[in-house]
């Protein structure tokens, strides 16, 4: 145990390992023995292999507060999160006011998509160590994603007195602004982010996308070049990028920046589209109806991408097919104004 604890003072990890076997040998009900190699294996990135030794350890001591927050970590880490879940809930009324149980119980239902429940665990956990600047950024995106956005302001205002340079926070604040159609004020914090910490990931690919969507699109592309600049792989910089370029006739340059996008993501639905567009326009209707038949794939619903793949098809010979996705395409169209219109009264 004496070698172990030095090898893992260490770093060592496989030594440590290696002893704590040689203990449990020994002492196959040691506690700490059990734990500890748990904790190695953890570290190895093995959660799934250090579960079972905790397991065993509350088998020898089944009210051991250190081993069920070990092995809720190891629940959390394998991404079970309902099992980490179900053993924190009854530990946090237990414990109140245990920053680490809180703290994970708010990111397994983060992670569950309970964003309001979430945010209750967060907020608590913050109420025991007010200074974790990591906990006060999940507490707002938990309230970003359940789109409470005047307690966001609150998480926004504390993160200002821990980090008045919080580029973070201020994306967060941006987010919440535009989510509200306050683009204006959305501009102002991202802008504000990037003064900051101009090498944030995001924050020109935000702020150029907020400029896009308004227009503005010789900015839009001066800060889509400036995400690229730092982020080369960055998929929304490339794909946004992409569709300037296309609009512009800068065909092979859009080519290529889509190809990039849907490199870094291959679900991007926007990407394939614009890469099926290019082609098209580049003469190359062959090419496009790969893209777009994913596209179309991945989202049934998507109209637009109906329709250029029923172009693709025309151009390529299959007229019938062709006209059979611009009627989906319209049909769909169809579909999203009438549930649009409000209801007729009364």
């Amino acid at each position: 145990m004496e070698r172990a604890a030095d090898a893992m003072h260490k770093g060592d990890l496989d030594l440590a390992a290696q002893n704590l076997h040689r203990a449990l040998e020994l002492d196959p009900h040691s506690l700490a023995a059990l734990n500890n190699l748990g904790i190695v294996l953890s570290r190895e990135g093995k959660p799934g292999e250090a579960i079972p030794l905790y397991q065993r350890a509350l088998k020898v001591s089944p009210k051991d507060l250190a081993t069920k927050r070990n092995l809720a970590v190891a629940y959390f880490k394998a991404e079970r999160y309902h099992l980490g879940w179900s053993l924190l809930q009854p530990m946090a009324v237990t414990n109140p006011t245990d920053f680490q149980i809180l703290d994970l119980a708010g990111l397994c239902l983060f992670a569950m998509d309970r964003y309001s429940e979430a945010a209750q665990y967060l907020e608590r956990a913050n109420q025991a160590d007010p200074a974790d600047a990591e906990t006060l950024d999940m507490l707002g995106k938990a309230y970003l994603r359940a789109k409470n956005y005047k307690a966001l302001t609150s998480v926004f205002e504390r993160t200002m007195k821990l980090n008045p340079n919080s580029a973070t926070a201020h994306i967060m604040m941006g987010t919440a602004y535009d989510q509200m159609s306050n683009r204006a004020d959305a501009i102002k914090e991202f802008q504000a982010a990037a003064e900051a910490d101009p090498n944030f990931m995001g924050v020109h690919s935000g702020l150029g996308y907020l400029y896009w969507r308004q227009g503005e699109t010789g900015l839009a592309e001066k800060e889509m070049r400036a995400e690229l600049q730092r982020f080369p792989g960055d998929p929304v910089a490339n794909c946004i990028l992409g569709q300037i370029l296309l609009n512009n006739s800068q065909l092979e340059d859009a080519e290529s920046h889509f190809q990039a996008a849907i490199e870094a993501n291959a679900r991007y639905g926007e990407a394939l589209l614009g890469l099926g567009k290019t082609q098209i326009a580049l003469d190359r209707p062959e090419a496009a109806i790969k893209s777009l038949r994913k596209a179309v794939q991945l989202d049934p619903s998507y109209a637009e991408a109906h329709f250029v793949l029923g172009t693709a098809l025309r151009q390529t010979g299959h007229t019938s097919d062709g006209i059979r996705q611009q009627k989906v395409s319209l049909a769909l169209q169809e579909k999203k104004r009438t549930e649009a219109e409000p209801a007729p009264s009364q």
